[in-house]
């Protein structure tokens, strides 16, 4: 009696000795709390300077570079302004030649691209290119054929140049205004006739501008800018840059980025051009080498975004598009390759099917979504759990299929045995199983036909069992 009352004192003793304890501790904890929140609100506050500032730094330092790259420039003009070169008519020729090709090519790969993503930017740039570069290359050959005819450097302004120029610097304009209203096609046949009736009217009402002046403008040597109307040109495709600028914080892929590029080159193109003096002297050169360079630009980020595109579409053709697996044909394209490396080296391999149990089930409790998760659930532990040349894919329904290559019978089965365990410790719910059957080559098979069979009999005779083992031989199932 003695020891229990002695027990039940320091029991109380140090019940009361806790509860002060914990008490104590609750109060430096609200403390501890309190003095956290106050911090945080503290370097919060300061972080929100700080984030000002490092912006404000930014914009300073470009603001800074602008000004440095503008005076280059400004100087780097002033220097060719200066200089006597003068380029041989023939090379200004193969120069604009070489552009007019180069803005053909970007129009097919344009074309290509309308075919296949149905933008109507791309078809609008197409045909506007081409009519560009027609009016371009037809104003070098007329050029050089009157150098040829008469030697003496021209003073005039070509109109073809100015037409063809201003004529693309429009059809930019008109391409982002058409995408920001339109961006997609509804009938691709309809609109490349639209399109045609579009650039036309751009042309011939460009053409009728330039071309109903009295007299071609002049070149005036002695002038701040010698070339005037070529400012024209460059103030719309200044409009242009800063439309595709603003472009690039919706989407940013390469052609996105290449028009922007181009665009600012043809700035600079006629900005350059405007200061030229005499035909095929120094900036006059420049002039069209910038503007060749524009033409590449949008050429490359053309490529780019067609072989991004092409790469995407493959992938897609190749993967289930709910788990992201190889699809069946992926699968057979697999089975296929492993099948004659196994022949070449007489080396095995193995196909595991997985079927998940009771699917029908989970779509009547809990709705079809959760059954969809159910097969992402089981597609994302087949991924995560495959070595990188294995082929996990989607054999159809709720079926999967992984071929391991260069894997035996004993292999294959520890492989399987793992999926499910990965399988059961997902941790989300329903709770769901497999059941499993292997097939090895060419112990069952030396035909795609043959293995898939031998695979899929051994699965349904698992699940005709029951659940009663998780060994594997020819079959297996997993709970």
């Amino acid at each position: 009696m003695y020891q229990f009352d002695t027990f039940e004192t320091s029991y109380l003793n140090t019940s009361k000795q806790t509860d002060i304890l914990s008490c104590e501790r609750s109060h430096a904890s609200e403390r501890h709390t309190k003095c956290r929140f106050e911090c945080g609100a503290v370097s919060s506050s300061g972080g929100a300077v700080v984030s000002k500032g490092k912006i404000g730094g930014q914009l300073r330092a470009r603001v800074v570079l602008l000004a440095v790259a503008g005076t280059a420039y400004c100087a780097l003009l002033w220097v060719l302004r200066t200089s006597s070169y003068e380029a041989e008519p023939l090379l200004d020729t193969y120069l604009l030649m070489a552009g007019s090709l180069i803005a053909f090519t970007f129009a097919a790969n344009a074309l290509v691209r309308f075919r296949g993503m149905h933008d109507r930017m791309s078809l609008i740039l197409a045909f506007g290119f081409v009519v560009a570069g027609l009016i371009e290359a037809g104003a070098s050959m007329a050029f050089y054929h009157g150098m040829l005819v008469t030697p003496t450097v021209n003073e005039e302004i070509s109109i073809g140049w100015l037409a063809g120029r201003t004529l693309l610097g429009v059809v930019l304009l008109a391409a982002l205004f058409v995408e920001q209203r339109i961006p997609v096609a509804r009938d691709p046949g309809k609109e490349i006739a639209g399109v045609v009736l579009i650039v036309g009217a751009s042309a011939y009402l460009t053409s009728i501008f330039y071309f109903m002046l009295p007299r071609a403008p002049k070149i005036h040597a002695d002038a701040l800018l010698p070339r005037p109307w070529d400012i024209l040109p460059a103030a719309i495709f200044v409009a242009a840059t800063v439309g595709f600028r603003w472009r690039l914080r919706r989407t940013s892929t390469a052609l996105d980025r290449a028009l922007f590029a181009g665009a600012a080159l043809n700035v600079l193109c006629h900005v350059t051009i405007s200061q030229s003096q005499r035909t095929l002297d120094a900036p006059y050169m420049l002039s069209h080498v910038l503007m060749v360079m524009s033409y590449v630009v949008v050429l490359g980020g053309t490529l780019l975004d067609n072989a991004q595109l092409f790469d995407q579409v493959s992938r897609m053709a190749a993967s289930d598009s709910l788990t992201g697996l190889a699809n069946h044909r992926r699968l057979l394209e697999a089975m296929e390759n492993e099948i004659q490396r196994s022949r070449r080296t007489n080396r095995s391999f193995s196909v595991l099917l997985f079927d998940l149990d009771d699917l029908k089930k989970i779509n009547d409790r809990f709705g079809h979504l959760t059954g969809s998760r159910a097969i992402k659930r089981l597609g994302s532990v087949l991924r995560s759990n495959s070595r990188a040349i294995d082929t996990p894919a989607r054999y159809g329904g709720d079926e999967f299929a992984l071929v391991l290559p260069e894997t035996g019978a004993h292999e294959a089965e520890q492989t399987a045995m793992r999926i499910c365990e990965r399988l059961l410790e997902d941790g989300e719910e329903p709770l769901i199983s497999v059941s499993v059957g292997q097939a090895v080559y060419p112990h069952d098979g030396t035909s795609i036909e043959q293995l898939l069979a031998a695979a899929d009999a051994a699965l349904y005779r698992m699940k005709r069992r029951g659940v009663g083992k998780l060994r594997l031989h020819q079959i297996a199932a997993c709970l």
